[in-house]
Parts: C-alpha cells; sequence; structure tokens
C-alpha cells in the first residue's frame, strides 16, 4: 500500500525498533563495535563509518526523498563541501548565481585553490546556464527558491540539460524540504539539505543530509563521507528524526502563513518589492506551482533603504532577529550580514542583493500577530505616518 507522505513521516521501516517495540528510534552512543569472527566484521565496526540512530535518519530522508541512499554530515555545509569533493583538479562547476553565502565561499575560496574552476550563472535563463558550459563542466548546482532573492530553476529542464553533457545536478532543497519539492523526481542526482532549517524545525540543532538518486553516486558520496568523516552525532540525528514526524503540519501552517504576509507586504507601500514565488507577480510562480506543492515558507522583502531597515528590526517584536530559517519561531534576517555575508558587497549589489533587503521565515505564530507587529514596525520607519507619493498612509491591519 503506498501512503502519503504525511503518513510516510510517521510509518516507516524505523516507527518501531524491532528488538524493545520502542516507537523512538534508540540512540545508540558505541564509538566501536564488537566483531564476532576475525574474518567476517558485521555491519557496523567503527561510528564513523556507520552508526545505527544515524543510519536510521540517512534511511528516512532517502524514502523521503526518493532516493537511493542517505547521508547524514555534521552541518549543511559539511553535507555541501563533501559533495563537491566528488569533483576533481581541472573540473568546472556552474552554479545559481544568488546562492547561499556559505556555499559561495566554500566555491570561490576553498575550491579554488585545488583548481576546481566554477561560474555563477542565472539559472532561471536556461539559454544562459547552457552558454555558460564548458567542456570540463562536471556539476549544475541549483537552489531553487534561491536564497535570498526565491529565484525558481526549472530543475527538470537543468538535469535534462546536465545529462545531455554527462554532468551532475545537485539541488539544495533547504527551503522546501521533500514535503514541498522532490528534485530527485525530476531529473536531479543528488539533493541537498541543511537540515538545521525546516527538517529540524526547532532551533536546536546543526546538520546536513544529502540523498543521491542511484546507487553508483550513493557509493561515491558514501566513499567520501567515510573518508572526509563530517558525520552527524547520534544525539542530533535523534532529534532531527524527532523533527521531522511534524514537518507536514508545521510546514502546511508556515507556508499559509507566509503567503497571506507576502500578499500583505506587497501591497503595503513602504515595501519596495516583494520576493515570493507564491506571488502572481512573481516572475517564477507558474513555474514553482508546476514543479512543487507549494512556495514554501520564506520570502525576502525590500525596504526603502538600509535606515528604514534599520528601524523596522528595531521596532518588530514576534520575530527573532537572527541567523538561519525554518524553525517554529519566525526568524527574521538581514542577508547582507548574515547569510551572505561571505559575498563582497560588489558581488551582493550585483545579484540585488541590497542592504535594505529583509528575509523572513515564517514560523507559527498566528499570522494576523505577525502582520500587526509588522504594520507597526513599518509605521515606526515613516516616524507614525508616512507620506508617500504625496499623502498621509495611515495603515491597514487587516
Amino acid at each position: 500500500m503506498s501512503h502519503s507522505f504525511q503518513t510516510k513521516l510517521l510509518h516507516n521501516k524505523h516507527k518501531v525498533d524491532p528488538v524493545t517495540g520502542a516507537v523512538s528510534v534508540p540512540i545508540q552512543h558505541a564509538s566501536t563495535f564488537h566483531q564476532f569472527d576475525v574474518d567476517q566484521f558485521g555491519k557496523y565496526d567503527y561510528g564513523r563509518s556507520a552508526n545505527p540512530t544515524r543510519e536510521a535518519l540517512e534511511d528516512t530522508i532517502a524514502h523521503l526523498e526518493e532516493g537511493s541512499r542517505g547521508f547524514a554530515f555534521s552541518s549543511g555545509m559539511a553535507a555541501i563541501s563533501t559533495a563537491f569533493l566528488l569533483l576533481s583538479q581541472g573540473d568546472h562547476v556552474l552554479i545559481s548565481e544568488d546562492v547561499y553565502g556559505g556555499t559561495y565561499r566554500m566555491v570561490s575560496e576553498v575550491l579554488s585553490r585545488y583548481g576546481i574552476q566554477y561560474t555563477f550563472v542565472n539559472m532561471t535563463d536556461l539559454e544562459n546556464v547552457e552558454a555558460a558550459i564548458q567542456p570540463n563542466t562536471k556539476v549544475l548546482y541549483v537552489e531553487t527558491p534561491s536564497n535570498p532573492l526565491l529565484k525558481v530553476t526549472d530543475i527538470e529542464a537543468v538535469a535534462k540539460l546536465a545529462k545531455s553533457i554527462g554532468a551532475w545536478t545537485f539541488v539544495d532543497n533547504t527551503f522546501l524540504t521533500p514535503a514541498l519539492q522532490k528534485p530527485l523526481t525530476l531529473g536531479a542526482d543528488l539533493v541537498l539539505h541543511s537540515a538545521t532549517k525546516f527538517l529540524s524545525g526547532h532551533s536546536d540543532v546543526v546538520a546536513g543530509l544529502a540523498v543521491a538518486r542511484d546507487e553508483e553516486l550513493a557509493g561515491k558520496l558514501g566513499f567520501l563521507q567515510n573518508s572526509f568523516g563530517a558525520i552527524l552525532g547520534v544525539q542530533d540525528a535523534w532529534l532531527v528524526l524527532r523533527g521531522l514526524k511534524t514537518l507536514h503540519v508545521r510546514m502546511e501552517q508556515s507556508v499559509k502563513s507566509a503567503s497571506k504576509i507576502a500578499a500583505y507586504l506587497e501591497k503595503h507601500p513602504l515595501v519596495k518589492k516583494v520576493y515570493y514565488p507564491g506571488l502572481v507577480s512573481h516572475k517564477g510562480c507558474g513555474l514553482q506551482h508546476r514543479q512543487a506543492k507549494s512556495a514554501g515558507a520564506v520570502l525576502s522583502f525590500e525596504l526603502e533603504n538600509e535606515e528604514a531597515l534599520r528601524t523596522f528590526v528595531s521596532s518588530v517584536e514576534i520575530p527573532v532577529f537572527a541567523v538561519s530559517l525554518g524553525a517554529v519561531e519566525s526568524i527574521l534576517s538581514y542577508p547582507a550580514k548574515m547569510s551572505h555575508a561571505a559575498m563582497p558587497e560588489a558581488e551582493r549589489a550585483k545579484r540585488g542583493i541590497s542592504n535594505s533587503l529583509l528575509r523572513l521565515s515564517v514560523g507559527l505564530e498566528d499570522e494576523q500577530d505577525l502582520i500587526h507587529d509588522f504594520e507597526k514596525a513599518l509605521q515606526a520607519t515613516s516616524v507614525v505616518k508616512a507620506n508617500v507619493n504625496g499623502r498621509v498612509y495611515h495603515g491597514n491591519l487587516g
């Protein structure tokens, strides 16, 4: 019987411990395992190579992403960095231009030292992508929706292009999770997650996950995971497993609120621009709803200038002003000084990541409470009453 995604989160091969019947995966702290035979070792020998608790998480994410094999790492960047180790000196990678700042730093400052070439490209324009391909291009690396401008890339089209040149397609699926988007079913070869975000969902763990579509790639990544050794600890693996059980209901509520907040902000005269693929005004709206179940729970919006941003941040009360996203509490972030601080200002400006841009990850608070809070903070940016285009704006708390 084929169950829905919502049911699979709770009812999978790890729902019950086969030894005790426990309905929570046991935490196995052992770093080493006794071998009962000199010539035939058991499944587990050393904690870096395999651990039952970590394996439960790896099996679960592979099942949810409909992939061949999953891998759990000590952080999202550990997962991404290990995936990039599939490249060799002289290889070339194409990457979404407004990619997460940590990925930008890894590619531009670390991989480049080992002779791996890279090109940042607007992945929403397939002709652009095709023109940027080089004879040594081995990976097309996609973030969709992208961070922080929420650009939408056609995963299936990029994957077909990659296959035509014998390259892999890697997709960072952190913003949407397999609850809303499954890149492997659209032709991607490897899906990556910062499990710190929506998958765990409670701001209490740092973790990364990867899922390979086929066994050949899984074998290569498994070798690198064991060799590089940036594995996820068992306590953190258990926390992610626990968080996954509520993923569906958390995403459902956060997406519902995000769509209402995005619509409110788009109509507000003190907001210059809203970036959210659920809005019909968003260039990628149609594609987003063709390849994903919804637009997700993250949006960005731009205020008039940096001074207005500072006033807004100091006036808003409900969201946490912090690095990260995807938690039960709403998180307001400043990309220029947080997620994309590793990207030089000139590069940020080139991509449209301005000093007046804020990113909002919508949590589980009542959306009207958030809207009222934003209304108050926006009014503070104009000293209670804003004279916009020659008229006095009194606000709309609806």
